[in-house]
Parts: structure tokens; C-alpha cells; sequence
């Protein structure tokens, strides 16, 4: 009796009756106030990371790569504003590399995950409705990649290549495709015998609109889910390189190579470690709660409660 009344008084906050998939999933997305507040703290900081040369601009004067000595481990002041977050080793603003490090850093995580995603999805989706012989050679291929160490390929690859922002985008990219590319291979097994494809097939429609067309909206919701981890996973991947010294150079800023140039005198400026780290946490765990809350909003078991 009370499991009965405890599902009776969670339906109307799960699910409304009539309602589709994507209606339901906003619905209860608005009324998680963790995954909302992760939106928002994601939402300002590209744009703050987008607006980066106008806010240099007019806001705090002052570019990026500008220096200025005498400012050299500056510690944090308004006076002027450019200094709000200190000055580095050569008396730069912190602060308007770290808008300018947000543009590097997200551009390498989003398009990152675009290029993985896309690649993950193609190659799960033909594996899994093809089988046979083409589903063996992309699983031995993606086992062959997953047995190499990723952090030492992309350390390989950082090393001989010497990539720029857009490289090392589409290395990242090219790499992590493989457990994308599996879930969609299981998930494209379970629905390739499901009554509205053998329905699609026995009317004479391709191969290719059965799979993008019938089966990847199927897939797709919790796809989403995978790219907002995926997004996090990437920027945490561009991070450890620039510690490392292999991913951006500089003086291209990232809140990478910020942080891995402010470990190195973390005991005169211990400020500037704490700005970029930040940002990166920020980031990431915004992500990733993001994609918490995408996952309980999507996932068709809740319409059981």
C-alpha cells in the first residue's frame, strides 16, 4: 500500500499522460534544480568564453598576449581591472587569458565530441545491423584500439605532431569514437529485430534509412547522455596533455597549459593555480550532472513509476 501510494504521488512529476518522449524529458529536466543549475553555470561560461575579445576589449583593456614586467606575479587587484585574478610570469592578465583559454578549451571539447560522436554512431550503427563479417572486422579493429594505452598514444602523437587547437581537436576526436560506437552496436543488436524495422524492411526500405531513419531516433536520446560525459572527458584529455607540455602551446592559451605553467611557481603565485583549476572543475562537473540529469529525464524505465 504505501509503495502504491509513493508511485501514485511521483507520476505527475515523471510523466504526463499523452505526452511524447522529448516532452516528458523537459518536463522533468525544469524540475531538477541540480541539472538546471548545471546548464546555467555551462551556459555562462561559453558565453563569457565567446564574448572573451569584446570583454578584452572594453571591459579590461587589455589583450591577451600583452605583458607588462613590472606586473610580473602580480597579485589580485581591481586596480586596474585586468588584474582582477593577478598577472603571470610576464605580467599578463590572468584573467583575459583565462576567457581566451575558455574559447580554446571548449572549442576542443564540443568539437571534440562531434567528431567522435559521428564516427561512433556510423560505425555502431553499421556493425550492429549488418553483422556478420562487416561487424567482425569493426569489433576486431575497435578491440586492436582499445588495447592500446590512450594516454600514451595521444602522447605519441602530441609528441611527433606538435598539434595546434584544431589538431589535437580532431586527434581527441578520432580517438575516443570506440565505447560510443559499442553501446550503439548493442543497442542497434536489441532494435534491428524490433516490429517496425522488419515492418520498414518487408516494404523494400534501404539499408541506410532503415538505420538512420528507424533505428538511430531510437538510440539517440541517450546518445546525448554519452556526449555530455563525453564533452567533460575530452576537456579533462586536453587538460593532462598541456600538463604534460604536449598539448596547446603556448602562447595560445588553455586552461590547460594555464594551469601547467602556474604549477611551476605555485608557491610565489599560488592565485594562478586556482583560476584555471577552477574552471575546469566548474566545467566538468557541470557536465557531468548534466548528463546525470539527461539520463533520469530520458531513461524509459521512469515511465513505469
Amino acid at each position: 500500500m504505501a509503495t502504491f501510494a509513493r508511485r501514485a504521488a511521483i507520476t505527475p512529476a515523471a510523466e504526463r499522460p499523452g505526452a511524447g518522449l522529448w516532452s516528458n524529458a523537459w518536463y522533468r529536466l525544469r524540475r531538477d534544480r541540480l541539472t538546471m543549475a548545471a546548464f546555467a553555470i555551462l551556459l555562462v561560461l561559453v558565453l563569457v568564453s565567446i564574448s572573451a575579445p569584446l570583454l578584452a576589449q572594453f571591459v579590461f583593456q587589455f589583450r591577451f598576449e600583452q605583458q607588462n614586467l613590472l606586473r610580473a606575479y602580480g597579485t589580485p587587484t581591481l586596480d586596474p581591472p585586468a588584474y582582477l585574478l593577478g598577472a603571470d610570469e610576464l605580467g599578463r592578465s590572468q584573467v583575459v587569458r583565462l576567457l581566451y583559454g575558455g574559447q580554446v578549451s571548449l572549442f576542443v571539447g564540443f568539437v571534440g565530441a562531434l567528431v567522435n560522436l559521428t564516427i561512433g554512431v556510423v560505425v555502431g550503427l553499421t556493425a550492429g545491423y549488418l553483422r556478420g563479417r562487416t561487424d567482425d572486422v569493426i569489433t576486431w579493429f575497435i578491440t586492436t584500439l582499445n588495447s592500446i594505452p590512450l594516454l600514451f598514444l595521444l602522447l605519441i602523437i602530441s609528441a611527433v605532431f606538435s598539434p595546434n587547437a584544431l589538431t589535437l581537436t580532431l586527434t581527441i576526436g578520432l580517438l575516443f569514437w570506440t565505447g560510443i560506437s559499442l553501446y550503439v552496436r548493442g543497442q542497434t543488436f536489441a532494435l534491428r529485430e524490433r516490429e517496425f524495422v522488419v515492418a520498414a524492411r518487408t516494404i523494400g526500405a534501404t539499408t541506410s534509412r532503415i538505420m538512420f531513419r528507424h533505428i538511430l531516433p531510437n538510440v539517440l536520446p541517450l546518445i546525448f547522455v554519452l556526449a555530455a560525459i563525453d564533452v567533460g572527458g575530452i576537456i579533462l584529455a586536453e587538460s593532462a596533455l598541456s600538463y604534460l607540455g604536449l598539448g596547446i602551446t603556448p602562447p595560445t592559451p588553455s586552461w590547460g597549459n594555464m594551469l601547467s605553467n602556474a604549477v611551476s611557481y605555485s608557491v610565489r603565485a599560488w592565485w594562478l593555480v586556482v583560476s584555471p583549476g577552477a574552471m575546469i572543475f566548474l566545467t566538468v562537473l557541470s557536465l557531468y550532472l548534466i548528463g546525470d540529469g539527461l539520463r533520469d529525464a530520458l531513461d524509459p524505465r521512469l515511465k513505469t513509476h
